[in-house]
């Protein structure tokens, strides 16, 4: 007698299949979720970028801009702090000439109408003597601006202080009308893309100077200029250093680190800015990084 054939039945219980499911579902999660964990370990440090970033300019938006046009002087010199409405200034009355000159230019004052009104006259703050129109007579030099008349054009009480002569200096006629006078309508021209830029800048003279006038106004070796954008993402510096003389040459040649003129100078700029910031803006001169 025949006996029947037996059908083979499957070995594999549910319980296998559950197994199985669960390791497959496993590989196939653990690149997804190592994913995650990368995106989540980098997202931590962008934040903290960005939140590093919007604390610097919360930090400037506490500080009393004027403490930030204020240099400090790390060598001894003798100088009388004015305060103009338009800009302040360090005088000196032995060099009858600025230390420095210092402001802030918005946006809005680019926009200004004031007319240039060419009337070089005495500052009437100022304690001890001073240059007159008489001592640049023949002299050679121009009547150089620290403070440009065509940044004041947002008031006619501020243009007529831009002209006293608290705020000039000897200048050869082709640096004043040539790379320094590209340099102011370079910085307008960052005041009006970043909404707000501060300006200081001055003489660099050496012992012994040689002077024009009865006044005997000294006549600088060399002219600086620094400039902060405080509100631009990352803040940034720059400083400008041109001897006293002819200046045509494109103005990144000009252009140096904040640290430069700040050794030349003897002078601590910028200093109510947290350290980490300062350092770090001041430390190399990228011209190019700046709006064109």
């Amino acid at each position: 007698m025949k006996r029947s054939k037996r059908r083979k039945t499957s070995t594999k219980s549910p319980h296998s299949n559950y197994k199985l499911g669960c390791i497959l579902t496993i590989i196939v999660l653990i690149p997804v979720l190592y994913g995650i964990y990368l995106y989540c370990q980098q997202q931590p440090k962008v934040i903290q970028q960005e939140s590093k970033q919007q604390n610097i300019n919360n930090s400037y938006q506490v500080l009393d801009k004027e403490d930030l046009e204020l240099p400090i002087s790390l060598t001894p010199r003798q100088e009388q702090i004015i305060h103009h409405t338009g800009y302040t200034v360090s005088y000196n009355k032995d060099l009858r000439l600025p230390n420095w000159v210092s402001y802030e230019l918005t946006r809005k004052e680019t926009q200004g109408k004031e007319k240039r009104n060419n009337r070089f006259i005495v500052d009437p703050l100022v304690n001890g003597p001073i240059a007159t129109n008489a001592d640049y007579t023949r002299s050679g030099f121009d009547k150089g601006h620290m403070a440009p008349a065509a940044d004041m054009k947002w008031s006619p009480t501020v243009m007529k202080e831009s002209f006293y002569f608290s705020n000039m200096c000897p200048q050869h006629p082709q640096l004043n009308r040539r790379g320094w006078k590209d340099l102011e309508e370079k910085i307008r021209d960052w005041a009006i893309a970043d909404s707000a830029i501060i300006i200081i800048c001055g003489p660099i003279v050496e012992k012994n100077a040689k002077t024009i006038g009865r006044n005997k106004i000294a006549i600088p070796k060399q002219f600086f200029k620094v400039v902060l954008s405080p509100f631009a993402k990352p803040m940034r510096a720059i400083g400008f250093i041109f001897n006293n003389a002819q200046a045509v040459n494109p103005l990144s040649t000009y252009a140096v680190a904040v640290d430069s003129v700040e050794q030349l100078t003897g002078m601590d700029f910028f200093a109510p800015l947290p350290d980490e910031v300062e350092n770090k803006i001041e430390a190399y001169a990228n011209y190019h990084q700046w709006p064109e």
